[in-house]
């Protein structure tokens, strides 16, 4: 008989079902193989999959945590850990901040009154970088500047002149492809502030099986120091312009930053397998 494991799909980054982010959340005893968390991860098909099992007590972490794409295991993920801590708060099995091992080191997470998750992660390190040769035509406009986002995100984030740019975007993922190690980070200022957010985003993941992330909770992590500097505020909202859209308050602290939002379980089920 195949074993049975509770799984659940949660949009991340949104209240509201149908937007943000969906990611697959599985709560386990312990971590089978490698292969069964990529063949679920397939199975589900989503962004994300996040797996996590509880720690021994008196540790440094609470619980063990880990992302697979539908091709692949990460090193970062914002979307799947929101809904990780969602899911682990719902559900009774969790109460006030949650220390999670991943591969990124410890990560906290704190359940708030009001339904939102604050996320302690660490903040990306952006150098200059030369334009690569062929990203203004695989992304369909021209950058205004091009910054590496470091090992622990593998990302080339890139400024556009306005908000509707970035909006406009036509991919070409197979030619993004060979343009960084993980992604491309899109982003401008926001035309609007009114509208409740300061920058929008759009990420384009075609290396790791995702042309594009519907809202990207790590982008965030190069995103706030980026958009701080220049904003000149620490605290600030970003909205992923995706077709599902989403938003992520950002709080810059130095080598940490913090990100915040809403999670919704829209599905829970059974996995025979």
């Amino acid at each position: 008989m195949p074993t049975s494991h509770r799984i659940r799909v949660v949009d991340a980054f949104t209240d509201h079902p149908f937007t943000g982010n969906p990611a697959g959340v599985l709560l386990l005893d312990a971590f089978p193989d490698d292969a069964w968390l990529q063949h679920v991860a397939a199975e589900i098909n989503h962004a994300e999959t996040a797996f996590a099992h509880r720690l021994p007590v008196h540790g440094e972490a609470d619980w063990a945590l880990r992302w697979f794409t539908p091709t692949t295991e990460v090193d970062l993920c914002g979307h799947a850990t929101l809904a990780t801590a969602h899911v682990l708060h719902t559900t009774g099995a969790a109460t006030g901040p949650v220390r999670l091992a991943t591969r990124s080191g410890v990560l906290i997470t704190t359940a708030h009154d009001d339904g939102t998750i604050t996320m302690d992660f660490p903040t990306a390190p952006l150098t200059p970088a030369e334009i690569p040769d062929g990203v203004a035509e695989a992304l369909g406009a021209e950058p205004l500047a091009a910054y590496d986002a470091g090992d622990n995100l593998g990302d080339l984030l890139v400024e556009f002149a306005d908000e509707k740019t970035v909006r406009a975007l036509t991919p070409d993922h197979k030619a993004l492809v060979r343009h960084s190690r993980r992604g491309i980070i899109a982003t401008a200022r926001a035309e609007d502030p009114t509208r409740g957010y300061d920058f929008v985003s759009r990420c384009f993941f075609p290396r790791v099986g995702i042309d594009e992330d519907p809202v990207t909770g790590s982008a965030h992590t190069a995103l706030a120091p980026f958009w701080s500097q220049r904003i000149g505020r620490t605290e600030l909202t970003g909205l992923q312009a995706s077709a599902r859209t989403g938003l992520v308050r950002t709080e810059l602290r130095g080598e940490r930053t913090l990100l915040t939002g809403s999670a919704v379980t829209v599905i829970e089920g059974e996995l025979h397998a």
